[in-house]
């Protein structure tokens, strides 16, 4: 993971200060890693060494999701992330815009080096996550959103890049075919625990926890799962309906998500979360046996505990 710090921080090194300054912003804000980690560790979890090729693959995913969340970033009107102003909100729209735009070129050039598959995968996992956060744009402020609709989303916003981040490492790393394809579904399953952890945490976490205002989604009238499911519940369900549906100020956004914590819906949440643990766990253990892929197993469940309750 040294190494990929060390390649993350060249790839966005050019001729020009000030975008290198901008695309860099991110990047030096730190972060959990987590695509790239998954990329090294699929390759390490069938046996394979994080070859340069592998580095290069781990860059190139994590260049995707750094990309991404700067048009999130426009998108939601975000003044911080990470724990650092937001580019959007230090530099301007327009300026984040074209930042990410260069990411993503960045992550393709890369991936374009490593062979004809893995430019495809990263242009097709581009693509969904497109497709998956115009789905969650159609339904903004839709107190009928489905939760059909927001696991279609989240698949393709969150769970398609992890997804291609362990398909990449094994790749990447030359392994076996039916291996490769087990760490592909294992990445799917534990993208889609990953986002709904972080939608209970919209919910019940801090900024600090979060790295971004806590409650965002409510008022970009995001409705996520447990907001779904707080909806149909039959003691906190009317109150949020009236609540909810268009945007709200801070009072309103804070008596949302008290009324969601109260309802079924953090346990209803963390319950389909834990079948997704679930579907993780039975693909790392068909990898095979050893650390990595007994940590892979464990990982889904544990990302989940600590919010039990």
């Amino acid at each position: 993971m040294e190494r990929v710090e060390e390649a993350l921080a060249a790839s966005v090194a050019g001729e020009d200060p000030f975008l290198s300054e901008v695309a860099g912003h991110l990047i030096g804000a730190g972060g959990k890693r987590i695509r790239p980690a998954l990329c090294v560790s699929a390759a390490a979890a069938g046996g394979a060494e994080a070859s340069e090729a592998v580095v290069l693959g781990a860059v190139a995913v994590e260049l995707v999701h750094l990309g991404s969340l700067y048009h999130d970033d426009v998108i939601d009107e975000a003044s911080s992330r990470r724990g650092v102003v937001s580019v959007n909100a230090r530099w301007g729209n327009l300026v984040a815009i074209l930042a990410g735009d260069f990411l993503l070129a960045k992550a393709s050039e890369i991936a374009a080096g490593l062979g004809t598959e893995v430019a495809s995968l990263l242009a097709s996992t581009i693509a969904r996550l497109c497709e998956g956060q115009l789905g969650e744009l159609q339904t903004a402020f839709s107190l009928n959103r489905t939760e059909e609709a927001y696991l279609a989303s989240i698949a393709g916003k969150t769970a398609a890049l992890l997804a291609a981040a362990c398909r990449i490492g094994g790749l990447a790393g030359g392994l076996d075919r039916p291996l490769v394809d087990q760490l592909t579904r294992f990445g799917h399953s534990i993208g889609m625990v990953f986002q709904i952890r972080d939608d209970v945490l919209d919910v019940v976490g801090t900024e600090q926890q979060l790295g971004k205002p806590a409650g965002n989604d409510l008022v970009e009238g995001v409705y996520t799962l447990p907001v779904i499911r707080a909806l149909a519940d039959p003691a906190a369900g009317p109150e949020l309906t009236e609540l909810l549906g268009g945007r709200l100020d801070e009072l309103q956004r804070d008596e949302a998500r008290r009324l969601v914590r109260c309802s079924a819906g953090i346990e209803a949440a963390l319950a389909a979360g834990r079948r997704y643990a679930d579907e993780a766990a039975g693909a790392a253990e068909r990898v095979g046996s050893g650390p990595v892929p007994d940590a892979f197993s464990r990982l889904g469940h544990r990302l989940l505990d600590d919010l039990a309750g």
